[in-house]
């Protein structure tokens, strides 16, 4: 029987193409992955044709579980031939699997899909010339008309390893063709001579499920280490990074050879905006003024305008006055009337009084997700990220730490490389999630109501740490390595759907209130206990009471940053078991949950450069107990644990300190301290992490001459 290895670029038409060739039910989508296991099946008419469906991938490279499944089987050696689907309005990136699939040594063909497609985008593709350029045989397909198919499955069912002796593969450029030459050499007959390539070309690449397969001497292990050190040297960038643009090089040949373009060419809408979105000059002020209206329209205007009604009206006056009214005919004790209208009205209240702006915080982020301008940023970033040294990967669990920091943290779980993924967890959470949202809302609102860029500044604020502090971790000898590449789809742009993206938001609100029902509220409760009592239990003022006490004798330690008083200290100690707990706490401590006297209350007790170091201290230490557990668990390791801990507080500390110390001088045109010169200290040390050449360990070096001359 002859084995078919059906394999494509997620949303290529494979999975359609494979339900013609079996006859099988099985769903079609056009989203990324939905083939997510290996399936087979008998061609139609042909018993002894056999197609196993392989996951759809974008490379060889095992950089998910589906491009493992597919690797892993074509290595198996079951395969007899290769049928490639490939996506003719997408060449150039589906070529690249293409690319790989080739030098695995088993006969390809390339069910060209989608060729309608392209011509209504005023394309074509010289199929002979495609096929003279890859070295295999191409057929034009339409899955979709049932075009073409049978006559790719014969082909490919012709086309296997018994058929074809020799096999053309991709050429690259001379220096890099003398280096995997090499390599070739030094593996001998360790693996087969069919797909020697591809293990040489993994073998530079650094792939460790490679290297851990191939049964390679300590020698063997040297030469091929020396030889991707020198071509790395030759070429100025890593292994991997040479073989990406190694491919895509041959890739542009090989396009530039086959695509034709009439003259009736026109770009599509996705395209077009494409061409404003994603360029490399104006893609990122787009981004900034797209989240400053994000934050504005949540912030300053349509969410405040309800924000204000249901924290003055709704908590401020009715609620308050029918609990205290159904207390009253119950008769209940003074303390329990206390505990309900001072403490889980005012707190809880305090805390569901932002609701508003979260609702619509999420439903303008929920509209960009939806029309595609989500991915785009992902795009975009990865260019930003890697420029710096930092995976591209990483931007999805920030995207994702907007609206919780704990799933954020356990999506690191896509990135492969270790280090990038400990740098990721210590990372991610100092984006502003939704809990921190009030946090900003009560600040801005309190101390800047007529300022627009105090919200949107705390965005970039845990946007630009996530980047320096991410390359000065980089740099450091235990987390410090390559980028693995980062490769998403991006959709066309389309309309968004109403129902979705209220689901959304609705979801994370539905999520938010939860927390306040419970979390909160237990929070709340315990607050207004030790701001009742004091340690002989006897009910006291609030400036008398335990919490006060505790917090006079830590308050000094945030002196430095402005806001060394009890209360504050009190609140931001709460916000490590929920951010939300830092709004409730100062509501149940002043006694108020209308927006109005809360914001007139912490005027009187902070300066607006305090307020501001305060937001910035809490949006970047520790997070809330939930995301520590979820750190403890991905990070596997205690010390881990402790250390990203540490550096989040840390780092929150030195640069709340630096903003205040700093605005002293600045803005109120105070003198130079202590502090002030502890600042510029601290400031010049983070300054010096960053710009610090990487650890490396010095290496030998030799030349690929001397290299031939040892091995012959």
């Amino acid at each position: 029987m002859t084995e078919i290895a059906l394999i494509g670029n997620p949303n290529s038409g494979k999975t359609s193409l494979f339900n013609l060739l079996t006859g099988t039910s099985q769903r079609v989508g056009n989203w990324p992955g939905v083939t997510v296991e290996r399936k087979s099946g008998t061609v139609k008419k042909h018993s002894d044709w056999k197609v196993q469906d392989l996951p759809g991938i974008y490379s060889m490279s095992p950089y998910t579980p589906e491009e493992k499944v597919a690797r892993d089987y074509l290595l198996s050696n079951h395969a007899d031939s290769i049928l490639n689907v490939v996506d003719a309005t997408n060449l150039e990136r589906n070529l690249y699997l293409t690319t790989q699939l080739i030098e695995t040594g088993i006969p390809v063909t390339v069910a060209l899909n989608m060729s309608d497609a392209l011509k209504g985008q005023g394309k074509t593709i010289n199929i002979d010339k495609l096929s003279y350029q890859l070295g295999v045989p191409v057929v034009s397909t339409s899955a979709v008309k049932n075009v073409g198919v049978e006559k790719a499955v014969k082909k490919a069912a012709h086309t296997t390893k018994e058929t074809v002796d020799i096999i053309q593969y991709p050429t690259y450029s001379d220096k890099f063709e003398a280096a995997i030459k090499q390599i070739i050499d030094i593996l001998g007959d360790i693996v087969p001579e069919r797909s020697a390539r591809f293990y040489a070309i993994k073998l530079f690449e650094r792939d460790a499920l490679v290297q851990n397969e191939v049964e390679l001497s300590e020698f063997q292990k040297g030469e091929i280490n020396e030889v991707i050190k020198i071509t790395e040297e030759i070429f100025t960038e890593d292994s991997e990074s040479i073989v990406i643009n190694e491919r895509y090089e041959f890739i542009e040949r090989v396009a530039k050879m086959a695509q034709n373009q009439d003259s009736n060419f026109k770009m599509t809408i996705s395209d077009k905006i494409d061409r404003v979105v994603t360029n490399r000059i104006l893609a990122l002020p787009i981004f900034a003024v797209v989240m400053f209206l994000v934050y504005y329209l949540s912030i300053q205007t349509v969410g405040t305008m309800w924000t204000d009604w249901v924290n003055d009206v709704l908590f401020g006056d009715l609620v308050p006055n029918w609990v205290q009214a159904g207390l009253d005919y119950l008769h209940v004790s003074g303390w329990l009337e206390s505990l309900i209208i001072d403490g889980i009205v005012a707190g809880v209240g305090t805390v569901l009084g932002f609701l508003p702006q979260i609702f619509v915080l999420f439903i303008c982020l929920g509209i960009l997700e939806d029309i595609g301008y989500m991915s785009r940023i992902a795009f975009v970033m990865d260019r930003v990220f890697r420029r710096f040294g930092l995976s591209g990967k990483s931007f999805i669990p920030m995207l994702i730490a907007t609206g919780c920091g704990v799933p954020a943290i356990m999506a690191s779980r896509t990135i492969e490389n270790e280090r990038d993924r400990r740098i990721t967890i210590m990372t991610a959470t100092f984006m502003p999630c939704s809990a921190k949202l009030e946090i900003i809302a009560l600040i801005a609102g309190a101390f800047f109501p007529d300022n627009p860029f105090v919200a949107p500044s705390t965005y970039f604020i845990g946007f630009l740490t996530i980047i320096l502090s991410g390359i000065a971790l980089k740099k450091t000898s235990f987390l410090g390595s390559y980028v693995s590449p980062f490769i998403m789809e991006l959709p066309a742009y389309h309309m968004p759907k109403v129902w979705s993206v209220l689901r959304y938001a609705f979801g994370k609100a539905m999520s938010f209130v939860k927390r306040a029902g419970t979390i909160i509220f237990s929070l709340t409760v315990i607050i207004w206990f030790m701001s009742s009592y004091d340690f002989a239990f006897q009910a006291v003022d609030t400036e008398d009471s335990i919490l006060a006490a505790l917090g006079r004798a830590i308050a000094w330690i945030f002196q430095p940053l402005g806001f060394g008083d009890w209360k504050a200290t009190v609140a931001a100690a709460t916000g490590l078991a929920a951010k939300e707990a830092v709004v409730g706490t100062f509501g149940v401590l002043y006694n108020d949950s209308t927006t109005s006297g809360l914001y007139h209350a912490l005027q009187l007790d902070y300066t607006s450069l305090a307020a501001y170091s305060f937001l910035t201290f809490n949006l970047l230490c520790a997070p809330c107990f939930a995301a520590m557990g979820a750190i403890k668990r991905e990070m596997g390791d205690a010390k881990w644990t402790i250390g990203a801990i540490g550096f989040q507080t840390g780092l929150a500390y030195v640069v709340s300190l630096i903003i205040y110390q700093f605005g002293l001088v600045v803005f109120y045109g105070k003198g130079i301290t202590f502090w002030t010169i502890v600042a510029v200290i601290l400031l010049i040390a983070i300054i010096y992490f960053i710009v610090r050449k990487p650890r490396q360990v010095k290496e030998k070096v030799i030349t690929l001459d001397n290299l031939e001359m040892a091995g012959e």
